[in-house]
């Protein structure tokens, strides 16, 4: 039994996204593909451990999923919605194909989510909702706002979607700007939360960062003149580079600065220099391509053994210019400490929206280091509580914890 729900788990981590993009394309509606995988993966729940798990588990689901959509449109046919639903799945071959075979509808799903008739808010969280499978409530602590405020607003973007009756491609050329920004923004917002949730090992975190590296490329692949489209893959490979040493042999978590740079992945740090080179040759500096310069300068210590302080603050800087985030601010002021100006990095943390970041790890775990730095060790102590209070990532609240029972370092 434990074998079979590790199986469901497992497919729904790496096919939930296909799937849905599959059906919701046929359907014409996202939050009955939705229901119906998931009341598909109920049923695998209930069934596989009792009937021995399917040679083929992903067309199993689908044809569970196609099943309980016609079935709910039949029950509900007097509504013209549900006898449009069942006449689109029905015209479907009834013979359901491997997975790997089926088109990959995920790219026009994205772009579906940043049509221009939503809310730009939703944009973003719809598409990590509907394409990479995250629940309202981790969406919603992303985006700092209610679970219950976030589902309402899925639920009446997907209500749009259907009708409105949003067509399920990919756009034309025309129309690519309008909805590109937020296709790319939902990318990054996706790895960024499967970085910070994967632990190196097998994750639902590492299975979003692999998926969100493979949509950058599907885009490339479209726009290999875009600039940012490869300035983001770019940065997405700096840090899958890393990846191996973020943890060490025994698991516990290492900085960016203390980690063993032989273990960074060479081949994914050329991949990820050709790309940003590829990006420059445009001369059109966008904040993807600075951070992922950010990126590169730190990976410099790969073949060099050292890492140049001054050019990281100077790209945070030229990418506080054009896109002044929260995270850029905070990775400005770490760049300033590493340069050896705690002072000035601390007044500049100092100087954010604190109601903002009340809840923001990261600003607490680098406002305690400044604070350390600077003699400062009661407000330290304090803030590293906070810091850890907040910390999800087990590894990383042991590392915060072992500094906090260190104390005091000498000389600040």
């Amino acid at each position: 039994m434990a074998d079979a729900q590790r199986i469901v788990e497992a497919v729904a981590r790496e096919s939930y996204g296909r799937l849905v993009a599959y059906l919701s394309a046929q359907t014409r509606d996202v939050a009955g593909a939705e229901d119906a995988l998931g009341d598909a993966l109920l049923a695998a729940l209930a069934s596989w451990p009792r009937d021995g798990v399917p040679d083929k588990p992903e067309a199993w689901l689908l044809t569970a999923a196609r099943h309980r959509l016609i079935d709910g449109a039949r029950q509900a046919r007097v509504r013209q919605e549900h006898a449009e639903t069942v006449r689109l799945v029905l015209s479907e071959t009834p013979e359901v194909r491997e997975p790997d075979e089926l088109p990959d509808h995920r790219l026009a799903l994205l772009f579906v989510c940043a049509h221009p008739a939503l809310d730009p808010a939703v944009h973003t969280p719809l598409m990590l909702q509907t394409v990479l499978g995250l629940d309202a409530a981790r969406i919603a602590q992303a985006f700092l706002v209610s679970p219950a405020t976030m589902g309402q607003r899925l639920v009446r973007a997907k209500r749009k979607i259907r009708e409105a009756g949003i067509a399920f491609r990919v756009p034309a050329e025309a129309e690519w700007p309008e909805r590109l920004g937020a296709v790319v923004e939902a990318i990054y917002a996706a790895y960024g939360i499967g970085w910070d949730e994967a632990a190196g090992a097998e994750s639902r975190g590492r299975d979003l960062s692999d998926e969100a590296v493979w949509l950058a490329r599907v885009l490339r692949d479209l726009r290999p003149d875009d600039p940012e489209i490869r300035g983001l893959l770019a940065l997405m490979l700096f840090c899958e580079a890393r990846r191996p040493a973020r943890r060490d042999a025994a698991g516990r978590y290492v900085p960016l600065s203390d980690q063993d740079s032989a273990r960074w992945s060479l081949s994914l740090l050329q991949e990820a220099e050709a790309e940003l080179s590829a990006a420059a040759v445009h001369q059109q500096a966008g904040r993807f391509q600075l951070e992922a310069a950010i990126q590169s300068v730190h990976a410099d210590r790969r073949v060099t053994g050292r890492t140049d302080r001054a050019a990281i603050v100077n790209f945070y800087e030229a990418l506080l210019r054009i896109a002044p985030t929260l995270g850029a601010q905070i990775g400005h002021a770490a760049a300033l400490a590493e340069r050896d100006e705690p002072e000035p990095a601390l007044q500049r943390l100092d100087a954010l929206d604190a109601a903002a970041l009340r809840s923001h790890q990261p600003y607490w775990a680098l406002r305690a280091h400044l604070l350390e730095r600077l003699g400062r060790h009661a407000e330290a102590g304090e803030a590293l509580d906070r810091a850890i209070g907040l910390a999800e990532d087990d590894a990383v609240r042991q590392f915060l914890l072992e500094r906090r029972g260190r104390g005091p370092r000498a000389g600040g």
